[in-house]
């Protein structure tokens, strides 16, 4: 079968480039390896719950926001609802409990009044993050560390691990993420506030494979890609199979272009020798980012009956008395390492019936610590990590454990297994200051990448702008 492109993978990407892409009426192949669309953007059903894989909260959608014309374009806000979160997030260590909000006035304010002799730093903080193209033109900046720039402007550390509570919202270290991609994320927080999509994240992708299909196109599950065809410097089309069948035959499609929205590190073993070669050559300085480990939860009752207040919550441990000490925790046992708890019942998010909630416990993770683990010992470990945090959140929440009515644990092997991303990474490539682009003039000229991985990085935001302005290459190119 002949098709005008191919998008290898149905995460938010290649949904959103085969969404635009079929809205201009192309004809367009999405072939997609899991048994539904959206990658990390799905949920799953677990009795009375949904249960959200990756969506926490998205900023905006707010009038200036790029995602706002694209949903626009893409008929989304027709077909999915967007629910405003009360607020940004409530941190918590042995020393501070304090909530941050949307507004970054008010923000400004109960920071300097917190840390009065921090007045100057934490204006700096906003003016950075809220304008962050107008600094680095004004100052010629050089893109430097979160971790650097907050040392430069604030002494206090306690304020810093406040200003870095959603730091595993982008990466495991400050040191080693960009202040350029931090500036630009986190200032739309607080310019345009932040969401959830009622009734989960599978709300949206569902929506983006639809639109697809009622547009002429094809989104093909359960089926894996195990290689391209290529003539010259031309991707032709791809070979592919239903996946877990093992007679299954080849089948094969053909495409004038290709979009990959899967792994580039993958993506390399798809093609042939001499173009897998050339984009490894291009991807061993990339630096793979941190995966997560998640905690879901189904409980009997509203956890605002227990008196749970807030959406988000971050929660550091008293070992973290420095920002230095963030990447150090992220490593240590679960009995100590920071977490996020995440209450769905704080807004009508629709995961549950009335009278239950859900809610998920995330924080950073490796797959090395779970990968060459067998079958028993993995899920005695799984087991044994749902138990410490239980016990932690009860701290948090007392009379929690009453009321749990189903938890399950997902590891970074657990990601790895959905998506093939390697490491199980949930944001692609590490956002490192002045990361090298990756120069992809020696693969294919019809081959293109719509994903975390490549230059607008990870996060939902991220991956559907990288989609959006994927399918807008395409179009001018063949136009």
């Amino acid at each position: 079968m002949k098709y005008d492109i191919i998008i290898i993978g149905a995460g938010l990407g290649g949904l959103t480039a085969g969404a635009k892409l079929s809205r201009e009426g192309k004809k367009v192949l999405v072939i997609e390896q899991h048994d539904r669309p959206g990658g990390y953007a799905t949920t799953f059903n677990r009795g009375d719950f949904t249960l959200e894989v990756g969506l926490h909260e998205m900023y905006g959608p707010s009038p200036g926001d790029v995602e706002t014309k694209i949903f626009n374009d893409l008929e989304v806000f027709n077909n999915v609802e967007f629910i405003r979160l009360p607020e940004f997030y409530r941190f918590i260590n042995d020393r501070i409990d304090i909530t941050i909000p949307h507004d970054p006035k008010v923000a400004t304010e109960r920071l300097s009044g917190l840390f009065p002799m921090e007045a100057d730093g934490i204006s700096a903080y906003f003016d950075q993050i809220l304008k962050p193209r107008k600094k680095a033109a004004d100052n010629e900046q050089h893109d430097t560390s979160l971790g650097e720039f907050l040392d430069s402007i604030i002494h206090s550390e306690d304020l810093k691990l406040i200003l870095l509570g959603n730091l595993g919202y982008y990466h495991d270290d400050p040191y080693s993420l960009s202040l350029a991609y931090y500036s630009a994320s986190q200032g739309s927080y607080f310019t345009g506030g932040a969401s959830f999509i009622k009734g989960g994240s599978q709300q949206l992708s569902d929506h983006l494979a639809a639109y697809i299909r009622n547009h002429g196109g094809e989104v093909l599950l359960n089926h894996v890609v195990t290689c391209t065809e290529t003539d010259g410097h031309k991707v032709t089309g791809v070979l592919y199979k239903r996946k877990g069948i093992r007679r299954t035959g080849i089948l094969k499609a053909m495409a004038d272009e290709i979009i990959a929205n899967t792994a580039m590190p993958n993506v390399a073993d798809l093609l042939p020798a001499e173009h897998g070669s050339a984009l490894k050559s291009e991807l061993q300085h990339q630096k793979t980012g941190a995966s997560l480990l998640t905690l879901y939860f189904g409980f009997n009752k509203p956890l605002k009956e227990l008196g749970n207040k807030h959406y988000s919550t971050f929660i550091y441990d008293r070992m973290v008395k420095s920002q230095k000490g963030i990447l150090e925790n992220n490593r240590e046992d679960f009995t100590s390492r920071n977490f996020t708890f995440i209450d769905y019942s704080q807004v009508d998010s629709e995961l549950a019936p009335a009278g239950k909630s859900v809610g998920a416990i995330c924080c950073i993770d490796y797959l090395k610590d779970w990968e060459n683990l067998d079958r028993k010992a993995y899920l005695a470990k799984k087991e044994q990590v749902a138990s410490v945090f239980i016990q932690r959140l009860e701290k948090l929440i007392p009379g929690v454990g009453n009321i749990i009515e189903y938890h399950e644990v997902g590891t970074p092997a657990t990601l790895k297994r959905y998506t093939f991303n390697p490491g199980g990474a949930v944001y692609g490539f590490a956002q490192t200051p002045g990361r090298k682009i990756i120069d992809t003039s020696k693969l294919p000229d019809n081959l293109h990448f719509a994903s975390a991985w490549g230059k607008t990085g990870g996060g939902f935001s991220g991956v559907i702008y990288s989609g959006y302005l994927c399918a807008m290459h395409i179009l001018r190119k063949r136009s």
